[in-house]
């Protein structure tokens, strides 16, 4: 459903990136929300914070499973059915979450939030596609990044006063009704973008041999390995965060918000200060040069925990990591996706799958440990980061080849 210039209705158009960017918003937040109410669920789970963890772990799992498993079912059956159901299995495993009788229970109900969760993330950035001007695509697709780059620094906030003030399940109801909300928007506001295509496979055959020719080119392996990677420090990051700063520094709930939305801040800040980097310098080299940096950050994030840690310095350095970190996810996407130009769609929902493995790899290592303190933390950052510096190592000789023959 490409819009005619002359056709086009703008107020149309706004409403639907409000619905998209809403869509996408609800992974971060399924994530973020319930963050700070770690240590109510483990006394009442009587469990340990490391352990509540999983429940992390399993959506990643999810969310990267299910975006591979929609781009295809989005292709023969169209955009809004999928989302729809999508959306409802949200909204049901949400409520299946506001009523977990233990900590298992919760870890499954948070694997198929995840699975709904996916069919927003996957649709958005499709729909963004379909219907907006090839000119326009960037500019849409910006305005959802930034939607869903905001989602992480309110995400804490809210949900350590709901938690406060109403119990940690209260976030689930809270998601669901959010779901609830989101499935009327879809059914009334978005339409349908695309023309199915009942030809396309969703035997797992073609679907994963397709997946694993791209898998196998090699700058797609090392750029997409090098980005999950880094992923997986942030996740590392982000499923230790209760523990340390609330098991290990003793801040309460609302300063957990606090602190964990002005590292997501950090995060936001960077990715747009990348933005004036790219006109200056390749890619390659932005992304190259903060990789040595963040080595040394997580090398000195180490030492910190070694010799007894210090609050500010602890804060201080993560949030600079994560400050990076903004800059390393689109560039290392951007890398990934150059050799496949008429594969973009495949490729990204493979990138965005490998980095969610990535993160739940790296959130599942960090519950093992029950020891609240730094070191932790900074063995699995300092790990992730340096291999992923290994993997830019590899092309760094190419990359000033190829400058060197452009004449830059």
């Amino acid at each position: 459903m490409k819009n005619s210039p002359e056709g086009r209705n703008k107020k149309k158009e706004s409403i639907i990136l409000v619905v998209l960017g809403t869509l996408i918003a609800l992974g971060p937040f399924s994530i973020d929300a319930y963050l700070p109410g770690f240590a109510r669920i483990a006394d009442d789970f009587d469990t340990t914070i490391g352990k509540v963890g999983l429940t992390l772990t399993s959506y990643f799992i999810g969310i990267s499973l299910g975006q591979l498993a929609y781009g295809p079912i989005m292709d023969k059956y169209g955009r809004k059915k999928p989302l729809l159901t999508g959306l409802l299995i949200y909204f049901i495993a949400a409520l299946s979450c506001f009523y977990s009788p233990n900590l298992e229970w919760l870890i499954v109900s948070r694997f198929f939030l995840a699975i709904g969760a996916a069919a927003g993330m996957v649709a958005a950035k499709a729909v963004v596609r379909d219907i907006f001007p090839v000119n326009e695509v960037a500019g849409a697709i910006s305005v959802l990044m930034l939607i869903m780059g905001g989602a992480p620094i309110i995400a804490p906030t809210v949900g350590s006063f709901i938690i406060e003030s109403l119990g940690w399940k209260t976030i689930f109801l809270f998601l669901a009704l959010f779901s609830f909300l989101m499935i009327l928007s879809v059914y009334r506001f978005l339409p349908e973008s695309i023309v199915p295509n009942k030809k396309v496979q969703l035997r797992a055959k073609p679907i994963l041999s397709k997946y694993f020719g791209i898998l196998t080119h090699e700058k797609f392996w090392s750029f997409s390995m090098a980005g999950s990677f880094t992923i997986g420090a942030m996740f590392a990051y982000i499923s230790d965060a209760p523990k340390l700063f609330m098991g290990n520094f003793d801040l309460s709930q609302k300063e957990f918000g606090m602190l964990f939305g002005i590292n997501a801040a950090g995060l936001i800040l960077g990715s747009q200060i990348n933005r004036l980097f790219l006109k200056k310098f390749t890619t390659f080299q932005i992304t190259f040069f903060n990789s040595i940096i963040l080595v040394g950050l997580a090398f000195l994030f180490l030492l910190n925990g070694m010799m007894g840690p210090n609050f500010y310095v602890t804060v201080g350095l993560l949030f600079f990591i994560l400050f990076l970190l903004g800059f390393q996810n689109p560039n290392t996407t951007a890398l990934s996706l150059e050799p496949f130009a008429t594969k973009a769609g495949r490729a990204s929902a493979l990138i965005g799958s490998l980095k969610m493995i990535l993160g739940a790899l790296a959130s599942f290592t960090i519950s093992l440990f029950h020891d609240p303190g730094v070191i932790p933390l900074a063995v699995v950052l300092l790990f992730c980061l340096m291999v992923s510096f290994l993997l830019l190592l590899r092309f760094s000789g190419k990359e000033k080849r190829k400058l060197a023959l452009s004449g830059h």
